[in-house]
């Protein structure tokens, strides 16, 4: 027994351990958790504190009653009423060809030459008809020679005068058909000159040299546009249509030269809807100062005809930051909040439209660059 007792004590200081480490555990159950979470919250992080606010001089923002805007996306188009063709009622060959699409052209200038064996077969039927009309009138100088001896009827010298007069006419007609395709009566060629029927600018070409022409059946060499009038076509949501009525106007502002607004008139607002877009096509009619080309972009602004009430503060106390325009109002104490607004047009006075974020009278700083110069130090 005695020599079995120091292994009985060794197991008894390990018991003893192991039940202190238990009821260590039961007895402090939080000693190995992580600590709580802290919520921090975002709106918090737009007020800053200052030790004098009195630095900081309020304004309070005014009332400005705008107009509404709907700004829309479109592009420039020629006015279809101002398109001409240029056709070539002889079919034959192109032979010459003297202008090329967005040329400037005016009215008679020569733009092509088509090699045409129409022109012979009209100027074959021209000179018989001319025969046809001599032997007519010697006809009728003899008849009348007879009548006046006596020697036929009436009705004989009226059948002669019939024939002559029908055949002036068919001289007429033949001319008339040589000059409709290009061609002099009395120089006629095998050559077709086609000339520009008005001025304006060549949008449309299908044309080129030695190619085939098959008169009104085929497509139109050229188009001509008259561009001194053109139009802007934009899509229009369905549940902005009516704030937009036909005869009102718009400004019209170009992506490429972004210092110039023009003004046009609506002419129409599309009957039938995209179905896929539900957008309505609206056309403005502008006139062009010289530098508006078919296909440029450009934003239409339409001015509705009743008032939004917005706020207007000078334009100090916008602060640019991070893409976004803000204002700072007091937030009670030496704290002041800072807001996000969205800013419209510069006003006279130095003042600027603010269409959201504030509202008439409220209290902003005059100088918000300054306060945010002092709670970055």
């Amino acid at each position: 027994m005695k020599r079995n007792i120091p292994i009985y004590v060794a197991l008894l200081s390990v018991l003893c351990v192991f039940v202190s480490g238990c009821g260590s555990d039961k007895a402090d159950p939080q000693a190995e958790a992580p600590p709580p979470a802290q919520v921090i919250h975002v709106e918090q992080t737009n007020i800053f504190e200052v030790d004098n606010p009195q630095q900081f001089p309020l304004v309070q923002a005014g009332r400005y009653d705008a107009a509404s805007e709907l700004s829309v996306t479109g592009s420039v188009t020629p006015d279809i009423s101002r398109n001409v063709p240029v056709i070539s009622i002889a079919t034959g060959r192109v032979v010459e060809v003297f202008a090329r699409l967005g040329d400037t052209v005016r009215k008679g200038q020569l733009l092509l030459r088509v090699e045409s064996s129409d022109v012979s077969g009209a100027f074959s039927d021209y000179q018989k008809a001319e025969a046809d009309e001599t032997l007519a009138r010697k006809q009728l100088e003899r008849a009348n020679d007879l009548y006046t001896h006596g020697a036929i009827a009436l009705a004989d010298l009226e059948a002669a005068q019939d024939a002559e007069q029908k055949a002036k006419i068919d001289v007429e007609t033949a001319a008339a058909h040589l000059r409709l395709l290009g061609n002099d009566p009395s120089h006629p060629t095998g050559v077709v000159d086609i000339v520009a029927p008005v001025s304006g600018v060549i949008t449309d070409q299908e044309i080129t040299n030695a190619g085939g022409i098959q008169g009104l059946s085929s497509p139109n060499p050229f188009t001509i546009s008259d561009l001194s009038y053109v139009w802007v076509l934009c899509d229009v949501y369905e549940n902005n249509l009516p704030d937009i009525h036909v005869g009102e106007m718009a400004e019209i502002r170009l992506d490429a030269y972004p210092g110039k607004v023009l003004r046009g008139r609506i002419g129409n607002i599309g009957a039938i809807l995209d179905p896929n877009l539900r957008t309505a096509k609206v056309r403005i009619e502008v006139r062009n100062p010289g530098f508006l080309r078919p296909g440029m972009f450009v934003t239409a602004t339409f001015y509705g005809l009743h008032k939004e009430v917005h706020a207007s503060v000078p334009a100090s106390a916008i602060l640019h930051l991070h893409d976004r325009d803000w204002v700072y109002e007091p937030a009670g104490g030496k704290t002041f909040r800072r807001v996000e607004v969205g800013v419209g047009n510069m006003l006279p006075g130095n003042m600027q439209e603010v269409t959201s974020g504030v509202a008439p009278g409220t209290q902003v700083v005059r100088d918000s660059l300054l306060l945010q110069n002092t709670v970055e130090q």
